[in-house]
Order: C-alpha cells, then structure tokens, then sequence
C-alpha cells in the first residue's frame, strides 16, 4: 500500500482577498486523497482535534478510500487551518494556523511490508515535538525494506528554526530511498540555486534526487546520472496542490510497479514516474481542488 505520514490542515482558499472555498489539506494529505482516488490501496497516518474540522477531515478521507486507522484524535485540541491566498498567477501565499508543540502521535506504527511505500515531509516531518515517533517510523520501514519517498517542502516562515531542524532533514534524508525538494527548499536550506549545485550537497545522503522548479523542466539525479523532464504547458487555475500531487503521480506509478526501486532500475524507470506525477500535478493545477478528480481520470 501507499502510506501518507504527515500533518493536515483545513484550507480556506482567498482570490482578490475575498474566501472562494474551504478544503481539507495538507501536504501529504492531499496525496493521499488523489491516492484514494486512484484505487491505490492508502493510509494516512496524521493527527487532528477533536472539533468540527476534525470530524470534516476524517471523513474525507474515507470518503476517498483512505484507512483512516492511524488518524488520532485529540480530546480537547482543535484541528490547523491555513488560509490561501492566489495571486494575479494563481500561486498560493500562506498563513498558518497551528501549534506545532500540540502535537502528539501514540508511538504504534502500521505493518509495513517490502514493497510498501510511505511519503512524508514537509515541517511535520522533522518537527522536534514528535520527532522520536517520525524517526521510529522511518527506521522500521527502512529495516522492512519499504520504499520511503522524503518531500521536503519547507516552508520560508521556518528559516529561523533551521538551526533547530537540520540535523533532523538529514537523518531523514539519510533514511529515504527518492528525496524531492523544490527550488526554493535547496536555496533556503543549503544556499543551492541549482539542481546541481543541490545534487552535489545532498547526494552523500541520498542518491536519487528529484529537483522541481515551478513550471521549468524537472531534473532528475541517480547514481547513473541526470535526466530533464519539461513540464508542460497549461493554463493554470490554482496552484495549491501541485507538488503534493506531483507526489501522489509519482507514488502512484510505483505502486503499479510493486514499489520495486532499487539503485540500479530507478533511474531507467523515472520517465515513467516523472510523466505520472506531472500528469497528476496538471490535473490539479487546472481545478480549485487540492487532489485529482474523480471522474474518469484512470480510464
């Protein structure tokens, strides 16, 4: 199956400062919603509050075919929200509603099987409150041969916590099979201002590296060299969500081929790969929703 180990949010979206709609989200969330839709077999690890936006969030998830087992409930917390709000390109600038020292996750971790794929990232994945039950997790899919798929996704309002937090990204990142990170994520954590300035300080901890940056070609690094994927052209209508489903694409395919990646197929499989996280990320990237459709999609 395809795991998702992360926070969730409620988005509120903004367009000319005016609130357009309210979904659940988060980042790996939204993956594992598309996931659901897909036929994937998904869960989703994550913890909200016992409220109102904990209730809509829970449900979504099943609603969408996702195993809510490991979804905790905290009695007496309220769930995050985020506000959105699109610009003249329709990229999202945000505004977080959270404490992440509220956090708490019972130190029990789903069965997982080789073949298995677990994402995670973003500030949940490295956050200091729960980081003996992240790092627990990562180690025991590791040791169960699964495949870790590390977003890293951090955030510019966190810079101040990176003395706080490196040694955490690069255990993680020690931990993962595939490591993602946009542009903007290797520029404010190393000072990296390309995929192979990035490449070169990151490939000691992991040697399969996939670069994004907004709509310019993806790069991707292995062992066996570098490869350049172009994003294709659209005309977009929101891009929350576009990274997130990226990942969900990218998942996806793995899973069709049994999470079977190891240092010598990956690289000849990435167009593969690429071609379907890009697939999923322009489905989204055309639509108000943080997840792919689910009409017929698949067919």
């Amino acid at each position: 199956m395809i795991i998702g180990l992360g926070e969730t949010v409620y988005d509120i979206i903004f367009r000319n400062n005016q609130p357009q709609r309210g979904v659940p989200g988060g980042s790996a969330y939204n993956a594992m919603i598309s996931i659901g839709r897909s036929g994937a077999e998904a869960m989703m690890v994550t913890e909200v509050g016992d409220d109102h936006i904990g209730d809509i969030v829970t449900q979504f998830l099943k609603d969408n075919g996702v195993d809510t087992s490991y979804v905790y409930r905290h009695e007496g917390t309220k769930s995050h929200i985020s506000l959105a709000f699109l610009d003249e390109n329709n990229d999202a600038h945000y505004q977080f509603y959270k404490d992440h020292a509220s956090l708490c996750l019972p130190n029990v971790i789903p069965s997982i099987k080789p073949g298995d794929i677990v994402l995670f990232g973003s500030y949940f994945a490295i956050n200091p409150a729960i980081r003996d039950y992240v790092r627990s997790f990562l180690t025991t899919v590791r040791e169960k041969g699964a495949t870790l798929y590390y977003d890293i996704n951090f955030r510019a309002s966190h810079k101040d916590d990176i003395p706080y937090v490196m040694d955490n990204i690069e255990e993680n990142m020690k931990l993962t099979s595939i490591l993602r990170g946009s542009s903007e994520d290797f520029e404010i954590l190393l000072g990296a201002k390309t995929g192979d300035e990035a490449y070169e300080r990151i490939r000691d901890y992991c040697d399969t590296l996939i670069y994004t940056d907004a709509a310019n070609p993806v790069q991707v690094f292995t062992s066996k060299g570098k490869q350049t994927f172009p994003v294709p052209e659209i005309e977009t209508v929101s891009t929350i969500g576009a990274g997130d489903n990226f990942n969900a694409g990218f998942c996806y395919a793995l899973y069709n081929l049994n999470g079977n990646v190891n240092g010598n197929n990956i690289h000849n499989i990435m167009p593969q790969l690429v071609a379907s996280g890009l697939r999923f990320s322009a489905e989204v990237c055309q639509s108000m929703e943080n997840y792919i459709a689910k009409s017929n999609f698949f067919c």
